[in-house]
């Protein structure tokens, strides 16, 4: 099963960021073993080479962790998966405010908005 990418967006960064969903959304939880390098790139229809830039910068950005001879591992540490949650939020409300106000949308407007919306979906 191969992935659909964005053409404006590096491959290895939208692979990233859907690594960086599954651990947020909790589809891959903490100390979870990742597919080998291999496995995934068949798996997202990519050159294994890219699938080990998407792997190392997991690594230096300490959200996953690999053990030699064993493989990739979700970070177990719990407070940087907050923190990743966290500026997640960040970047989205930063990106959502951003864009309202660009169409002239006030952020108290938005946030009525939001408010009525959130409470015909509960």
């Amino acid at each position: 099963m191969t992935m659909d990418f964005l053409p404006d967006k590096p491959i290895y960064q939208q692979l990233i960021d859907r690594i960086i969903g599954d651990i947020i959304r909790g589809s891959l939880m903490p100390g979870e073993k990742l597919p080998s390098v291999r496995d995934y790139a068949v798996q997202a229809g990519v050159n294994a080479n890219t699938m080990q830039r998407v792997y190392k910068e997991l690594e230096q950005m300490e959200i996953t962790e690999t053990k030699r001879g064993q493989g990739s591992f979700v970070t177990e540490d719990i407070r940087k998966i907050s923190r990743l949650r966290d500026e997640m939020k960040e970047q989205l409300i930063a990106s959502f405010i951003q864009n309202s106000n660009a169409l002239g949308f006030t952020t108290a407007e938005m946030v009525d908005y939001l408010t009525k919306r959130g409470a015909k979906n509960d």
